[in-house]
């Protein structure tokens, strides 16, 4: 398990590119949709379709909405963004 210091001492960048590779090497989709749900456009995902049965599509469809939307300028969201990239990081890394 990776400890939290350890996590909390990386930028929201790393932990991105960390919980982005974890995410689509387990073809996560609920981890992306839960993530682009806090995004300060989040009302903006009504049109993001995640029904096409399809995983690898359906997850590349969020990660490319997800830089479309952010720019990686997390706003005022980027402590609740990082705290869900870190808790992701955690549970995915338990032994």
């Amino acid at each position: 398990m990776t400890a939290f210091a350890e996590l909390d001492g990386l930028t929201t960048e790393q932990l991105r590119v960390r919980a982005f590779a974890a995410a689509r090497d387990k073809h996560d989709l609920k981890f992306f949709w839960n993530l682009i749900q806090i995004l300060p456009h989040a009302d903006d995902t009504e049109r993001l379709d995640v029904s096409t049965g399809s995983y690898g599509a359906s997850i590349e469809d969020v990660i490319d909405l997800w830089r479309e939307f952010t720019g990686h300028d997390y706003g005022d969201q980027e402590p609740v963004i990082r705290a869900a990239f870190i808790e992701y990081l955690q549970k995915v890394n338990k032994p």
